[in-house]
């Protein structure tokens, strides 16, 4: 008997809309076959991919720049798009020229909300690690000057009487014309051929079922969302969950390298050379 293949995603509705039917084994059961998945937030997933813990991991695309020789991202279930980027919010007496100088919180250094703010701000800023959960409520209480935020807090940062300074999500695609690369599902690298077109497969048959089924989905998404609220998760879904979801496609291919090529120039990812996909 083969051994199961370790898995791990985050349990953000994008992420747990993609697994269901997978995990719940509401279609067909093929091989690879995996072991009961790990639900972690991504800072977290990105953390564990540097001691090479599981074969089968969401990621953020900053942390894959770091483990190219380790992992690479499937060409399935990715985070990529248009108008889904982390926003830097403030207290609503702030302004974006009042924060250099001060402390902006991020929601774990390997995130790709990290680097991205550090390519808007390169200088005078100090970063603070949170958990994305903590962020608003920082903010909002003034432990820190400014937060970069991710998930569901893009639509409830209101809600804790915070205002949106810069989407940065929106400046990356001013200035690339490319969609914004937050997140991947990588595969490790040694894994065979045959097991990596398999994996695509099982994750793209889940992705399907999912859009075919979405309430038979909505229990289990619902279990591990951090937000329970219906319309919050139907636009998290609707927002992170797209066609490049099935596939990245040529544009959003070029949007990953950009997005290497830039961390690379300013000294924040390692030189490599290695493809960031692991087909095609």
């Amino acid at each position: 008997m083969k051994p199961l293949l370790t898995l791990g995603f985050s349990p953000c509705p994008n992420d747990t809309f993609i697994f269901a039917a997978l995990v719940n084994s509401w279609c067909s059961q093929r091989e690879p076959e995996f072991a009961e998945p790990l639900l972690e937030d991504v800072e977290t997933l990105n953390r564990w991919a540097f001691k090479r813990r599981l074969a089968v991991t969401k990621l953020s695309f900053h942390a894959l720049g770091h483990l190219l020789d380790d992992y690479c991202a499937l060409s399935v279930g990715g985070a990529l798009g248009r108008g889904c980027g982390p926003l830097l919010v403030a207290a609503d007496n702030r302004t974006l020229d009042t924060i250099p100088g001060g402390r902006v919180a991020v929601p774990g250094v390997y995130t790709t909300a990290a680097l991205l703010f550090s390519l808007f701000l390169p200088t005078g800023v100090e970063t603070v690690e949170m958990r994305f959960d903590r962020i608003m409520p920082a903010v909002a209480a003034g432990e820190v000057d400014a937060g970069v935020i991710i998930h569901e807090s893009r639509f409830t940062y209101r809600q804790h009487g915070l205002t949106c300074l810069q989407d940065l999500g929106a400046w990356w695609e001013e200035t690339t014309g490319l969609p914004i690369p937050l997140g991947c599902i990588a595969a490790r690298r040694t894994l065979p051929e045959q097991t990596l077109a398999g994996i695509e497969e099982r994750i793209r048959e889940s992705l399907l079922f999912a859009r075919r089924d979405p309430q038979r989905c909505r229990d289990y998404i619902r279990s591990h969302a951090q937000e329970t609220e219906e319309s919050v998760i139907d636009n998290h879904i609707g927002l992170y969950v797209n066609d490049y979801s099935l596939d990245p496609g040529a544009a959003g291919r070029a949007a990953v390298e950009e997005f290497f090529r830039r961390g690379r120039s300013c000294g924040a990812l390692p030189a490599g050379t290695s493809s960031p996909f692991c087909r095609g």
